[in-house]
């Protein structure tokens, strides 16, 4: 089955890009990327740009809307993402609990319903 493990974290919170901490921030990442690899249940995953960079779309009555910025207002927010292919929750929370933000932020794992199964 299919897990979505979402990455939040508070901005400002991570290393700036440049500083010292920077580096070793970043070999956590790679070190759980070749991780997720080596293990055979990395699908997907990337980095998101900050949220002030999205564009919310809405349909009402026909009619296309766009906003600047995310949705709704949030302390932490949404800055990026792994699919991985696991056997169970249990395990996609064993891989999500390795992702280097889970320490100072949070990692919501949902499961990806499969809508072209057949019930």
């Amino acid at each position: 089955m299919r897990y979505m493990a979402l990455i939040y974290s508070v901005p400002g919170s991570s290393p700036e890009y440049g500083s010292p901490e920077f580096g070793p921030f970043m070999a956590a990442y790679q070190a759980a990327n070749e991780r997720f690899a080596r293990d055979g249940v990395l699908v997907a995953g990337d980095a998101l740009e900050a949220s002030s960079t999205a564009t919310t779309v809405t349909v009402r009555d026909g009619r296309t809307e766009t906003l600047d910025g995310p949705f709704a207002e949030s302390k932490e927010q949404l800055g990026g993402y792994y699919i991985f292919e696991c056997a169970n929750l249990d395990e996609a929370i064993r891989y999500a609990a390795m992702i280097p933000t889970a320490a100072s932020g949070a990692v919501e794992v949902r499961p990806i319903r499969n809508l072209s199964a057949r019930p």
